[in-house]
């Protein structure tokens, strides 16, 4: 059933309100490089033509989090629920005092002041969509080479959020681009494939070109047999062994669109899993964000 613009009953779940304390401790100016934040929508209203309307999920609770969690930086990735406002956004990063950065959903005629605003604010880079049930078809092709072109001058990265084969559907154009660019939450592939599987082959041969990154997020979107994603990890890792200086984390929180939300304290303890020696969580967590995203 299509949402009506005036109906702010959430239609999906909001986050776990109880996080488990993490045993890991984390290291100094680790950072989440994956969340999202929603309005409140008293003050920050969302789209209208919006996919899913989410419980709010605003900046206060996200900063308590990272407290808890340990986290001193992030990264907000805008949502398509507040579609091209950025006030959100802008908001957030406002308020962290240059301790976070932000990734954009820009059109094509974006104006070229509203980019320059946005990278004013500490935005670092916009997100493409490939397809989705629950976000719909993406741009076409050539608007997003637009919106690439638009951002390049600011050394933005390329956040593609994909799906399935997306890693090998759309390995062409990911190798076209010569700005950094990062996948997210391990290209969502398909795991029964195995780790030799054709997407996952693919997305480590992306690693390779030196300016492609992998967010080792969405351990928990991949599994097939739910928590503690023991069929999952075992994927992240093999990116985290294979170019530990091109790998980044993130609690995905508050976790939209998800069949069974995580508890972020023990995403946070699955980074031992993922990471089990000191020094690639050094990179994953510190290191590599502060390179990619300019901290």
């Amino acid at each position: 059933m299509p949402i009506r613009p005036d109906d702010l009953t959430p239609t999906i779940a909001p986050p776990d309100p109880n996080p488990k304390k993490p045993k890991l401790k984390l290291p100094p100016l680790a950072c989440d490089s994956h969340f999202h934040v929603f309005g409140p929508h008293s003050k920050f209203p969302y789209a209208p033509d919006r996919p899913f309307t989410p419980a709010d999920a605003p900046k206060e609770d996200l900063f308590r989090l990272h407290e808890f969690l340990g986290f001193e930086r992030g990264v907000f990735v805008h949502s398509t629920c507040h579609g091209s406002d950025h006030a959100v956004l802008v908001d957030l990063l406002a308020a962290a005092g240059g301790r976070y950065r932000g990734v954009a959903l820009l059109k094509p005629d974006t104006p070229a002041a509203e980019i320059e605003r946005l990278d004013q604010a500490g935005v670092c880079g916009i997100r493409l969509h490939f397809y989705f049930a629950h976000l719909g078809a993406p741009m076409p092709r050539e608007d997003m080479r637009r919106i690439i072109e638009a951002v390049a001058w600011h050394g933005w990265h390329i956040a593609m959020h994909l799906g399935g084969q997306g890693v090998l559907d759309h390995y062409d154009f990911i190798t076209s681009i010569e700005a950094p660019v990062v996948i997210d939450h391990i290209g969502r592939i398909d795991i029964t494939e195995g780790l030799h599987g054709a997407a996952f082959s693919a997305l480590r041969r992306l690693l390779d070109r030196g300016n492609v990154w992998v967010k080792l997020s969405g351990t928990d979107r991949i599994t097939k047999q739910g928590c503690p994603y023991t069929d999952a990890v075992p994927f992240a890792r093999a990116l985290a062994t294979h170019a530990p200086e091109r790998v980044v984390w993130g609690t995905d929180w508050p976790h939209p669109n998800h069949n069974a939300v995580p508890n972020d304290g023990e995403l946070v303890d699955l980074i031992t899993e993922i990471a089990p020696d000191a020094k690639t969580r050094q990179l994953m967590l510190v290191d590599n964000p502060a390179k990619l995203f300019g901290f």
